[in-house]
């Protein structure tokens, strides 16, 4: 793992585009290297590499397998502490704006425009002294469950980020994908009860992602919903697999699924509409999806979550909730702010 760090800090000296990553529960690092600094875009998903995608579909970057070195190491566990630190008041501006947000996405479900929508906030630190690479590192020793990564081109900017939802796994047959949503601070105990608004929550996103499949797929299998601990968060999954039709493609799926009412909402198209002239401000990069793109002849996406953007000398922090008729404002700002607390312990803690 150390050369795949050094490697990493090597290409940040040389402007250099890179992704370091390490997927759920495995016990290897991966990285992708690429010996030039050109942007590249997936066209046809027919292309090897890394993928990066932004939520509103209007960017697919790609670091390409033939235009890079690519290397695997070990990863390394170690003990880690972290700091308690106080993490500032809250920002009462920011609260009224989001908690007015939520209340305009409720409105707008019991005016029958949507039955759902996600709703998202970006929050800004000052950063001194960050090390983006040693942040990689330490993200992934505190949350092994999910995939990590650190995605740089100079072109684009810094991106790092734990995200507990894969949106597909693929060969030249069979996938798989989740179905996530519902959130809940972990309070010490592995039996979670879930209120009903994150059970229906729940059940909107798999039923959608189902509904969807079956244009592409000769059979699909649904699990039964399950808890699931990221971090100090829990949150509803369910398993969904199946089989490709033969006329079916990899980029028709992916459109098909992304982006998803975990981070859109449903019906997709209204909910997508209502987050692009309500929330006001850009994702950019967030809810969209990145991954391994038929590298080993397998395709490996997960949707962004859990990120942050690293600036020159501030952080962006990305943190989304999901809305029904059965939300509370006050509520899904809470939910938020856990969120945010999860991504911060990443910038104060030590080995």
């Amino acid at each position: 793992m150390k050369l795949i760090l050094e490697k990493a800090v090597q290409q940040l000296g040389q402007n250099l585009p890179f992704v370091i990553y390490k997927k759920p529960n495995h016990t290897t690092v991966n990285g992708i290297f690429q010996r030039n600094d050109s942007l590249f875009e997936a066209t046809d998903f027919a292309e090897n590499g890394f993928v990066f995608a932004s939520f509103d579909g209007s960017k697919t970057l790609l670091i390409p397998e033939n235009q890079s070195e690519r290397i695997s190491a070990a990863f390394q566990k170690k003990e880690i502490t972290v700091l308690d630190k106080e993490l500032g008041l809250t920002n009462i501006t920011s609260k009224n704006n989001f908690e007015t947000l939520v209340a305009k996405g409720i409105q707008a479900i019991e005016n029958k425009e949507f039955k759902k929508v996600v709703l998202s906030r970006k929050e800004t630190l000052n950063l001194v002294d960050f090390d983006l690479v040693s942040a990689f590192e330490k993200m992934a020793q505190l949350y092994p469950t999910t995939f990590v990564y650190c995605f740089y081109h100079p072109k684009v900017g810094s991106w790092l980020g734990a995200t507990p939802e894969q949106l597909l796994k693929a060969n030249n047959t069979e996938f798989k994908t989740i179905a996530l949503a519902g959130t809940q601070k972990d309070k010490g105990s592995d039996e979670v009860v879930w209120p009903k608004k994150e059970q229906e929550e729940q059940q909107f996103v798999t039923d959608y992602i189902v509904e969807k499949l079956k244009n592409v797929a000769s059979e699909v299998v649904v699990s039964k919903p399950y808890s699931l601990k990221a971090g100090s968060i829990w949150h509803i999954k369910t398993d969904i697999s199946g089989t490709f039709n033969s006329s079916s493609s990899l980029r028709e799926v992916v459109q098909l699924l992304h982006p998803t009412p975990a981070v859109c909402g449903f019906p997709k198209e209204n909910s997508k509409a209502f987050i692009l002239e309500n929330e006001n401000y850009d994702r950019t990069f967030y809810t969209g999806f990145l991954g391994e793109l038929n590298i080993e002849d397998q395709t490996d996406l997960f949707v962004n979550l859990r990120c942050m953007e690293i600036g020159d000398s501030q952080v962006h922090l990305f943190m989304g909730c999901g809305i029904t008729k059965d939300s509370i404002p006050e509520k899904e700002w809470e939910e938020s702010s856990n969120k945010s607390a999860t991504m911060k312990k990443v910038l104060d803690f030590r080995f």
